[in-house]
């Protein structure tokens, strides 16, 4: 039987020498093994080949009672590893909080498990009859809220 750790111990091996990093490895009970890598300039599916036919040569016969996929961690699907959050500064994003309420901003800052979103929001300022738009700050922790994912932008 093929242990998790096992198979990331593997793929951080054939990462060591690679620009792309481990963002999860999910083994399920039907007997599938699926792996997620990103890089901060896009997936090659030639690399995904290449990580593949290591695992495959490393785990040899073990395999034999598994499916092996190898892809990339998918545009739009929620962040899972502060690296995610560190190729996306300066790109839009939407944080869905922990307590439900979705915000959508600009990435500017992530240091360590914390990370930053400028949101434009509309805001009464004195000396004003209307409410003007401001650019707000917002810093979350990422394990405290329940999903960031990168916004596509066809403009």
């Amino acid at each position: 039987m093929i242990e998790k750790n096992t198979v990331k111990t593997l793929v951080e091996e054939w990462l060591g020498g690679n620009d792309y990093f481990l963002v999860d490895v999910n083994m399920t009970p039907d007997g599938r093994i699926v792996v997620e890598i990103d890089h901060a300039d896009g997936v090659w599916i030639e690399d995904c080949a290449e990580l593949s036919h290591f695992l495959q040569e490393r785990l040899g016969e073990e395999l034999d009672d598994y499916e092996l996929e190898v892809g990339s961690a998918g545009l739009g699907q929620p962040f899972k590893v502060a690296q995610q959050y560190v190729n996306h500064i300066d790109k839009e994003v939407e944080v869905l909080t922990a307590d439900g309420k979705k915000l959508k901003g600009i990435l500017t800052a992530v240091d360590g498990e914390q990370f930053t979103v400028s949101v434009e929001e509309k805001q009464k300022v004195e000396g004003k009859k209307r409410p003007v738009t401001v650019s707000v700050d917002h810093t979350f922790r990422m394990n405290e809220v329940k999903s960031t994912k990168y916004l596509l932008n066809f403009k």
